[in-house]
């Protein structure tokens, strides 16, 4: 995986691949479980850039990525472990955020994609600063996701609760 490019995407699909037969037993193969593989990758992918936004990484933030992923998608340790540094190498290789968000769109309803967004604020808030940087990520990601204005802010809000920020006055 490491030292490649990522032109027209198909080396991201290869190490989708290479995931999903790691831990799915062969019997098991089907596209649906394929397409679940890469909205986790993709999704992963996505916490993990947003992890890296503010430029100290903090154990805090990355133990909300392995938080969210856990929950989200329900992986043990070593799948977890496997998935983070997937989704840490195609971050770095990507070339933007439209090969994951368009996984996303593909796979997720709005509730799911509001959730996305509520672990992107969780993993920006567990370092308990808001970046600038951050911020923008999400709104980006927002976007690129379809999710309306009033889902934006209601899952910044329970983000805000559920690590404790107080909100701005």
């Amino acid at each position: 995986m490491h030292g490649r490019q990522l032109n027209d995407g198909t080396d991201m699909i290869a190490s989708i691949r290479e995931f999903f037969d790691q831990f799915i037993e062969p019997a098991s193969h089907s596209a649906a479980a394929n397409s679940e593989h890469a909205l986790q990758i993709a999704t992963a992918a996505l916490l993990v850039e947003m992890m890296r936004m503010d430029k100290h990484l903090a154990d805090v933030e990355r133990a909300a990525v392995a938080a969210a992923l856990r929950q989200q998608f329900g992986l043990d340790a070593g799948q977890l472990d496997t998935l983070l540094a997937l989704a840490e190498e195609e971050a770095r290789q990507a070339s933007g955020y439209y090969q994951f968000t368009s996984l996303i769109n593909q796979r997720c309803n709005a509730a799911q994609k509001a959730r996305i967004i509520e672990n992107l604020w969780q993993v920006a808030f567990a370092d308990g600063h808001l970046d600038a940087h951050e911020s923008h990520l999400v709104r980006k990601i927002a976007n690129l996701l379809h999710i309306g204005h009033a889902d934006y802010i209601a899952a910044k809000q329970r983000a805000r609760a559920a690590t404790g920020v107080p909100p701005l006055k």
